[in-house]
């Protein structure tokens, strides 16, 4: 194709992926992963940022995977720090869906720590996924210090990216465990159960962290009510 070709290539793509049916966005995705073009690659990162629904948005990572990694990676890891949360977290989630080293190139602490815990969740996977050899242990000590954040379904993600990072996270879990926050207490031993046994339910899990740390701190307050009455 010429450039003019591409060019108009990327304009009807465009110009598709604004329809007002998502059905029809969905198509338009689906075109463009199953006849790559280099010119979509744009088209499709601007459109990850701002596209409603979760289907379409899907199919438009899946679309971007088809094209080659030397063109994506470079663009989503720019696009990771968007001023956006949507266009940072697809970014972010494409590049774990890409597995390519490069990728890295996008995780930083601040995106790491991102407030949107959606962005950080997709931060989360994908540090874990591509951190390279020798960075585990610093990774491991970045996501540790955010044990406690956030609700149930953030906790569970950050739980799962630690569990992959292995038995370098278990001295810091087993610190975590004696925190003065309850939270990180109950959060860091729901992760380290989930990190002895990957398949085990998270929520089971941070249910009997809980009953355990409660049990724990009842019993703490009797041996200090006991000890008030021997004085």
């Amino acid at each position: 194709m010429t450039s003019i070709d591409n060019a108009g290539a990327a304009a009807r793509l465009r110009a598709a992926l604004q329809q007002g049916s998502s059905s029809d966005r969905l198509q338009s995705a689906l075109a463009a992963g199953t006849r790559p073009n280099d010119s979509y690659v744009e088209v499709l990162v601007q459109r990850c940022a701002i596209e409603p629904d979760f289907f379409v948005r899907d199919m438009l990572t899946w679309a971007l995977l088809r094209h080659p990694s030397s063109l994506t990676v470079p663009r989503l890891v720019y696009e990771a720090g968007a001023d956006e949360s949507q266009a940072r977290s697809q970014a972010l989630h494409t590049l774990s869906k890409i597995g390519d080293p490069r990728g890295w190139a996008a995780i930083d602490r601040e995106v790491l720590r991102d407030p949107d815990d959606s962005v950080a969740r997709s931060a989360w996977r994908t540090a874990a996924g591509l951190v390279p050899p020798g960075e585990e242990a610093a990774l491991a000590v970045e996501l540790c210090a955010q044990l406690g954040r956030g609700p149930a379904e953030t906790q569970r993600s950050l739980s799962r990216a630690i569990a992959v990072l292995g038995d370098v996270a278990l001295p810091l879990l087993e610190q975590k465990r004696a925190d003065a926050v309850a939270g990180v207490r109950v959060h860091a031993a729901a992760t380290e159960s989930l990190l002895r046994d990957p398949d085990a339910n998270f929520d089971g899990l941070l249910a009997d962290a809980r009953r355990a740390d409660e049990r724990r701190a009842d019993a703490g307050r009797a041996d200090t009510s006991r000890a008030d009455l021997e004085e």
